[in-house]
This record gives C-alpha cells, structure tokens and sequence, in this order.
C-alpha cells in the first residue's frame, strides 16, 4: 500500500470518527446523514490507483454482490460491488504493461440493465484493444445479470455448486391504492399526458401502461439474448427456449453448453496460466486498497434512520427499473 492509500484511510478514518460523534449530538439523524455525504464527497478525489505487479500477471475482477451504483456498507468489506470501482480497475489492467489477461469471479444474483451492460461493455473493450483473454469463473451464483456479464468471456468455468442462467428480465412496481382507498387517500396527479404518471404507486395502471412496461422489458430481453446468442456461439432460436428466466445447477448449464467445464478455482487459475505460458501471477486487489470510501458507507448506515433503510431496500428491490436480476436466496 503506498503512502497516498495510507494518508487516504487515516483521513478517512478521522472523518469517520467525527462523523460518528456528531451523530450523538445531533438528534436529526437526516442531518447526520448529510455530514456523511458531505465527508464521502470531500474526500472522494482521494486516489485509488491501485500498485499493480511489475511482472506479468493476470489481474482478477470480482463481481460480489448486486451489480448497481451502489457501494458496500460495510467496514473495509472483503465482499461487496462497486461499480465505479469496478470499471476503472479493469481500465487499470489495460494500461498495465505487465497485464496478460483478466480472470472475472462472478458471484452476483446480477443486478440493473444499465450498469450490467457498462460493466459487459468495458470487458469487450479490454479485449478488443489489448487481444488480452478474460476468462470467468462461477462462485455460488451467476444469474441473470451475471450470466450477463461472462458473455464477454473467453471460457466460462463453474463450481459444482453454482447456480446460473436467469436469462430474463424483470421489473417491479409496487402499488398501494387499494390500501390508500380503504384508508380514504387520495393521489392528486397533475400531469401533461395520460401516461405521465405510468408507475405511480397511488394510481391504477391502464392497460396501456402496462403494454409500455412490458416493451420495456422486451426490448432488454431480446438484447441479452442475443448477447448470449453471440457470446456462446450459438443461434437466437436455440437460446430463446431455455431463456425463460429459469435457474440452471452447472451440470445443466453444461449440457445446454452455457458454460464450458465444471472444476474448482484453482484449477481453472492453473489451466488459465498454462494457456498463457506458465509465467503469470494471479493478481486480487485487497479490499483495503480497493473500497477507501468505505468506511463512510458505514458511517452513513448508522445515521440512516429505520424508515430511509426500508426505503433504500424498496429501491433496490422494486425501483422500477428493468433488472437482470434473480431471488436466489444464495
């Protein structure tokens, strides 16, 4: 860790601090929260450039948790997705002279529309322009939008025990105007067209709304599948029968040949490695160098008031934004 990552974690460990005890003596816990933010963003220029190998090495992305715009709110997480993150690791790898390759470890229920396509988008473009291999390997799940994202890979390889496919999309709206009828609430709408307020929870939806959504999620469907059509090697008409939102164990998705073997981790890093000539190192980097901006997630948990929690929850899981995402309960 160089000097400008520790200089990084002990202003942000001071910040975190005060953050904290201003906490206790502010009784509006939304203006603690807004200190929060406010630290998070002053110290959010704090470099994050990562000291990569000077020998050749394969650089190993994870994917761990939900694929979204959102950061880990725990202490110096070894697991969590960030997206922003993420994507500049990989521009790392590629600027990197010493780089041969990366090794993707999806373990992800997949995540929104947007950043899974970014997150695809930044690995063709790693490929692309360095001629380098990325190869995935599956952890316990890789749904959905994981499935998603190791379409931009070489070879895809899972543990026995992964669950994969989800081949679908999905988006949920949540509507309470049957509640809000039986407690006498009204929803007052001024809108500049029938179907400005499409998606408002207080308002029935029309027929006609829920064609719009539905084409919405159509549209992001036929897109993955033909990801999964191209990245596989295989026809649309082939794919579209077992894209039917179904979760498959490795053994099935082998025999419909969405993936190409079933074997550990390290066996996967060690026949990666012979590919590549034998002389690469594998390369993670630690989540203490990777997640400096954690520690005021943290903070921000703890301000955060029982009723933004459920809010924040709700977002993720029915914000009503198309999903490649999977409840796998993993």
């Amino acid at each position: 860790m160089n000097k400008k990552q520790i200089a990084g974690i002990l202003a942000a460990a001071f910040v975190f601090v005060f953050v904290c005890g201003a906490n206790i003596l502010v009784k509006n816990a939304g203006q603690a929260q807004k200190k929060a933010e406010l630290a998070e963003s002053v110290l959010s220029s704090i470099g994050t450039q990562i000291d990569l190998p000077s020998s050749p090495f394969v650089g190993v992305v994870k994917v761990d948790g939900t694929i979204m715009k959102t950061t880990s709110s725990a202490l110096l997480p070894a697991e969590g997705y960030n997206h922003e993150k993420t994507l500049d690791l990989i521009d790392q790898f590629q600027k990197s002279g010493e780089n041969r390759g990366i090794l993707l470890y999806v373990n992800t229920p997949g995540g929104s529309v947007y950043e899974t396509d970014e997150l695809y988008q930044r690995l063709l473009k790693y490929k692309k322009e360095t001629g380098r291999p990325v190869w995935t390997y599956m952890g316990a799940e890789a749904c959905s939008g994981g499935y998603y994202v190791s379409m931009a890979s070489d070879k895809i390889y899972a543990n026995r025990n992964t669950w994969t496919g989800s081949i679908g999309v999905i988006l949920s709206l949540s509507n309470y105007k049957g509640l809000m009828d039986k407690l006498g609430v009204d929803t007052v709408l001024f809108t500049s067209g029938p179907n400005k307020s499409m998606g408002n929870p207080g308002v029935e939806m029309t027929k006609e709304q829920s064609g719009i959504f539905q084409g919405l999620v159509d549209e992001s469907y036929e897109q993955f599948v033909g990801i999964v059509a191209q990245g596989r090697k295989m026809s649309v008409e082939t794919v579209k029968p077992i894209a039917d939102g179904r979760i498959y164990t490795a053994q099935q998705a082998l025999d419909l040949k969405l993936i190409d073997g079933i074997q550990n981790y390290e066996d996967t890093q060690a026949q990666m490695k012979k590919e590549l000539g034998g002389n690469v190192t594998f390369f993670t980097p630690k989540s203490s160098e990777f997640n400096l901006n954690s520690l005021f997630s943290m903070a921000k948990s703890y301000t955060a008031t029982d009723a933004e929690k459920v809010k924040e929850l709700l977002e993720t899981q029915e914000s009503g934004v198309p999903m490649y995402y999977a409840n796998t309960g993993k």
